[in-house]
């Protein structure tokens, strides 16, 4: 029996409706108009956190960025926290510490001690003591979202289908 035997008599009845792709566009809408209503609750202006997003976003670190927007690196580190990218520093034990600082059973400087840079201390307790805005990661979405246009920077580390042939 071949295909042409198994196809025979069936026939189409319907067509098929061609719906297109569903996608939300915000590009209209400029970053600084999209953080406004996260003004008060950010740890500096919403001009400069926009700065912050849009140069962390081409692949800068987190200090660069912060310079380059007129920030501190842990106003920047902070920024970018409240705006839902997962920046602390700390390891899990480390957070084990400032839970145990935050519920008072560790002092401060043994707490510090444990972490090991007093920076990073400080970052991991405003981390765990300021959640992310609420709505302010769909606010930045198409900037810090992966597959955005920024470049793949491990482009170059992947395989692709013609190195197998």
């Amino acid at each position: 029996m071949e295909l042409s035997d198994i196809a025979a008599g069936i026939e189409v009845t319907t067509e098929q409706v061609d719906r297109g792709v569903a996608a939300v566009d915000d590009t209209e809408t400029d970053v600084v108009t999209r953080l406004e209503p996260f003004a008060e609750d950010l740890p500096c202006g919403v001009e400069a956190a926009a700065e912050l997003v849009a140069v962390y976003a081409e692949g800068a670190t987190v200090g660069e960025a912060a310079r380059r927007a007129g920030l501190a690196p842990t106003t920047g580190a902070k920024t970018l926290h409240r705006l839902g990218e997962p920046v602390s520093p700390l390891t899990p034990h480390q957070r084990t510490v400032v839970d145990d600082f935050l519920a008072a059973r560790v002092p401060r400087t043994e707490a510090i001690r444990l972490i090991g840079d007093e920076a990073d201390f400080a970052l991991g307790v405003y981390a765990h003591t300021h959640d992310p805005l609420s709505g302010a990661s769909e606010a930045v979405e198409g900037l810090l979202a992966p597959g955005s246009a920024n470049p793949d920077p491990l482009v170059e580390a992947r395989s692709d289908v013609d190195d197998l042939l």
